[in-house]
């Protein structure tokens, strides 16, 4: 290879954290002559795909920059006033910089070890708070997905609530007003029918009410921009047994009466007009807040307030967090992930601008609506309605006319049916282009002149008096404080100190697979050129992007094995959903609808029967054997005797174990034998990468965690992608969309056709640097570090599920189960000591309860792995020392982690064991240490008082009386 074509793969040896020498030493440290040889060891031979993987050459950092700038160019930033739920927005740049692009905060995962979370979950707690004071509503959650997918869980917790027996439900209805946006519309219909849930659209001013109708969901302001009281509305359904959720803007609810006090069970929507991009539709966090009735049924996350063990405040994710994993099939949301980067941007512009602030641009953006509306009025133009907030709907008899002259002045207006036009105006929007716009329709009119007056004291006349907000909101000090660039800065730098990250140290999550996350990767997102198109823009604007997304469909088809991608899932919960519909779409086109049984074995993530049972199938758990396997004579079995309604299977390969089954094609074929279909979960890819592929093994569908295997970051939290490949059969059965041209497939699944599309990006790039040879290295060297690790650990700890040749595939499980009879110490305790020693801990409990899941990625170098390693045998040596009587049972340094500043430079000291030992166990720890900001959370207390909302400054205090 010479000097250039070696500048071309640069990227790989950038990615990949060992160099020549390291990987020398770790295949010694395992026992294989090569990657090739470990490979062959790991992998059995029947999935190997003897044919190479040819996807993309390769390209250098600098090279695809400049690649990225030329399919930029081709993308039309138009002055968007099309609205619809997504509005433009500015971005301070103090949070574009010192959170967006800040790998302090989206490297960070989510904050499942609290300990060292404590800055985002207080961002987070803020997010919460903004929405509930904005609502009215005392309970918010921190996030979900978009709008329609907050609107369709909404939906669904009120049907759980009338209808405990789905099997036999009673009260069916759910009424959505004609004025709710398109895409939740599309959602709600593609959530209910699998249900069996009966959606009864219409005006909400006419509708009959009656007890088969368990909720009903209005917009507010409505789609056409109009602000109805919906106080007796709401009033009827809830006497009628009833719930009624609000779509609501949380800006609009600056000068609006908010959903809470119109009395209304649930308020959701989008935050994304609180300083976040519109990047053609995401990623952006939804919110969801409702009365405290629903506190045991919110899907998501909820953030609440606890106690460490020193009795100081500290914050934990509260209550039926990550539900499914409990709850399984029973589950009533499969929402796993969140939004949790752009949660804590919409939180941050809240604190960053104040009630004042907020009320100022809502204020702004009303006098500009109104300016409009009064000129347009003066030119002779009907608007639809006497009441708005940002958006007026005019009647038009030409629309083609004028979507031809606004697009010649670069703009976008909202065209819905033969004569209307709706224009949305955002917090960009100046007094200048109000007179653009009304030039626009007076060059429609055939006029030379548009002229208008700007009356800045009667905004207030086009809100109905019996809606103009009184009560006040973000009246904690946190939304009062931070309103100066200087202040700002240094309150993210304290949140973002308190959180461990990717650039602390790895976080060897097992399943998560945290890998670089590349700054080349990011760094376009943020372009304009991105980062300002609005996913309901004509085709013509948006030509990069779709560059781009076809080129990475067409990339993980092959990748996969598969005929045909869709990226619209913007979850891998959501892909899974979307994967099952597909299915479901299957077999009711062939007439055999009643194939709705899913096999699911045991092992499988918790998500996987929650999103079958959303997709109206019947759950059948199939065993695993000792070895942890799936057990292939109760498969067949099962399959068998359930043949003619057998719908299909879900299985992750490699296991959830982390261990290439070799059944596997077997197990596919008895489902294909008895006319079900396989789908595969995605999760642990990154093992199959270059090497063998779903198609090849024998799937009929995956989804794919681009979070994940494809280096998207995980945000705190979110956000994630999930998109599903499939092959020839199913290509027909993708998620549709209204703005597409083709009406065939499953249901929508996200608000937006191509999900969180800013993002795919970072996928794209990911792909496009490392070329086909340096994705393939990606999976051998993620397979070799996770078998180096294990060999390191295995004279110290049981490892569970191994494959024939004693290797793992890209993580591994170490059993920590024995430890407790031996010196009482628990997986919990291994997890909290990690911290003293500068790491997160591995992925606690799951899949099998009392052990520790370990997933090195490739990113990692030798050292790093070696740190880590260290520090596990160190704890391996102080659980014997407690074994043998050398420290205490219960007053030791693993039942006491982590250790704070705080614990260690108090003045008392009545520990058995030194400060030293405490703090800095490891030599290397001396030299960066990171501490946690609180000690070990007490969990019962804070589910026991649960505390969702930012509390009193006196609570701030050291002290926290319990």
């Amino acid at each position: 290879m010479n000097l250039f074509e070696k500048q071309t793969s640069e990227f790989s040896r950038r990615h990949i954290g060992s160099n020549e020498s390291e990987t020398r030493q770790m295949l010694a440290t395992v026992g294989a002559n090569s990657l090739e040889d470990l490979i062959d060891k790991a992998l059995p031979a029947s999935i190997r795909d003897p044919k190479p993987l040819r996807v993309t050459e390769a390209v250098s950092e600098a090279a695809y920059l400049e690649l990225i700038h030329d399919i930029a160019s081709r993308n039309l930033v138009f002055k968007n006033y099309i609205g619809h739920g997504y509005f433009e927005t500015i971005v301070p740049s103090v949070i574009l910089r010192n959170v967006f692009e800040n790998p302090g905060w989206y490297t960070q995962y989510t904050p499942y070890q609290a300990e060292i979370s404590q800055g985002r979950l207080e961002s987070l707690l803020n997010f919460q708070t903004m929405v509930s004071d904005l609502t009215a509503l005392p309970l918010a959650n921190a996030s979900l997905l978009d709008e329609g997918t907050a609107a369709a869980e909404a939906m669904i917790m009120f049907f759980n609530q009338k209808n405990k027996d789905h099997q036999h439900v009673g009260v069916p209805k759910f009424f959505v007003d004609r004025a709710i946006f398109k895409q939740t519309m599309d959602l709600l219909a593609t959530r209910a029918e699998p249900l069996g849930i009966v959606l009864v659209r219409g005006d909400y001013s006419k509708a009959e009410i009656d007890e088969s109708y368990f909720g009903a969901i209005v917009q507010y302001p409505n789609s056409e921009g109009n602000i109805p009281d919906y106080r007796n509305f709401i009033r009827k359904v809830q006497l009628s047994g009833g719930y009624v959720a609000m779509a609501t803007d949380l800006l609009a609810l600056t000068l609006l009466v908010p959903p809470g006090e119109l009395g209304a069970d649930v308020a959701i929507g989008s935050a994304q007009r609180f300083g976040v991009p519109i990047g053609f539709g995401g990623p952006h966090a939804a919110f969801f807040a409702a009365k405290e009735d629903f506190k045991r049924a919110i899907p998501g996350r909820i953030i609440g307030v606890s106690v460490d063990a020193q009795n100081n405040r500290a914050l934990r994710m509260a209550l039926q967090t990550r539900e499914q994993h409990i709850k399984r099939e029973k589950a009533t949301s499969n929402i796993c992930t969140a939004q949790a980067l752009l949660a804590n941007m919409a939180a941050m512009y809240a604190v960053y601008h104040g009630p004042q602030g907020l009320k100022d641009i809502a204020t702004r953006i009303n006098i500009l609506t109104y300016a409009l509306s009064n000129g347009l009025q003066e030119q002779g133009f009907e608007i639809s309605h006497g009441y708005f907030f940002d958006t007026i709907q005019v009647k038009i008899e030409k629309p083609e006319k004028l979507r031809l002259i606004a697009e010649d002045h670069k703009m976008n207006f909202f065209f819905d049916g033969k004569d209307i036009v709706r224009v949305s105006i955002g917090e960009n929007s100046t007094q200048r282009d109000i007179l653009d716009i009304l030039s626009v329709f007076s060059a429609y009119l055939e006029q030379d002149e548009a002229a208008i007056i700007f009356d800045y004291d009667r905004h207030q006349e086009f809100i109905p008096v019996e809606l103009i907000r009184s009560s006040p909101f973000l009246t904690h000090p946190v939304f009062n404080t931070h309103h100066s660039e200087t202040e700002m800065m240094r309150y993210l730098k304290s949140l973002e100190n308190k959180d461990l990250s990717l650039n602390t140290s790895m976080i060897p999550l097992g399943s998560c697979t945290m890998k670089l996350n590349a700054a080349s990767e990011l760094i376009p997102v943020s372009w304009p050129r991105f980062s300002k198109i609005h996913p309901f823009a004509p085709e013509f604007q948006w030509k990069g992007y779709q560059q781009i997304i076809l080129e990475l469909e067409s990339w993980l088809s092959t990748i996969t094995g598969f005929t045909a991608t869709s990226l619209q899932p913007n979850s891998g919960a959501q892909g899974e959903y979307a994967g099952l519909l597909a299915i479901r779409s299957y077999h009711a086109a062939h007439g055999q609808q009643h194939r709705q049984v899913m096999l699911i074995p045991i092992s499988a993530h918790g998500t996987n029967p929650a999103s079958a049972v959303m997709a109206g199938m019947k759950v059948v758990v199939v065993k695993s054997d000792e070895d942890g396997h799936i057990d292939i004579q109760d498969l067949n079995e099962k399959a068998v005797a359930h043949k003619s309604e057998l719908a299909g299977l879900m299985v992750t390969y490699p296991s959830t174990h982390g261990v290439f089954e070799e059944g596997i094609k077997d197990i596919c074929k008895i489902i294909h034998d008895n006319g079900g279909l396989v789908y595969m979960d995605g999760a642990n890819m990154n093992a199959q990468v270059g090497l063998t592929s779903p198609g090849y093994i024998g799937a009929d569908v995956c989804h794919l965690n681009l979070h994940k295997t494809f280096a998207i970051p995980h945000g705190g939290g979110g956000p994630g992608m999930g998109p599903i490949c499939v092959n020839e059969k199913l290509k027909d059965h993708l998620p549709r969309h209204w703005t597409s041209p083709d009406t065939s497939g499953a249901g929508a699944v996200s608000a937006a056709r191509y999900g969180s599309a800013s993002i795919l990006l970072i996928s794209y790039a990911y792909i496009k640097m490392l070329g086909t040879h340096g994705i393939r290295q990606a999976t051998a060297y993620a397979i070799l570090n996770a078998n180096y690790m294990k060999s390191r650990l295995e004279s110290y700890y049981p490892i569970l599920y191994t494959g024939p040749n004693n290797t793992c595939a890209h993580e591994f499980i170490v059993d920590l189960r024995p430890f407790k009879s031996q010196a009482g110490i628990e997986a919990e305790d291994v997890a909290k000591r990690l911290m003293d020693y500068g790491f997160h801990a591995p992925t606690l409990s799951f899949p099998v309860p009392g052990t520790i899941m370990i997933e090195p990625t490739e990113s990692e170098d030798k050292a790093e792995l070696d740190r880590f390693c260290d520090a596990m045998i160190a704890i391996y040596q102080e659980i014997q020392d407690i074994t043998a009587c050398k420290m205490d049972k219960v007053d030791n340094p693993l039942k006491n982690a982590p250790h704070t500043q705080e614990i260690i430079t108090a003045d008392e000291w009545n520990h058995s064991y030194g400060r030293e030992k405490a703090a800095f166990p490891l030599p290397y720890t001396r030299a960066n240490k990171f501490w946690p900001s609180i000690g070990r959370v007490n969990n019962t207390f804070g589910d026991r008082h649960l505390i969702c909302t930012c509390e009193p400054v006196s609570s701030y205090e050291t002290e926290v009386v319990g």
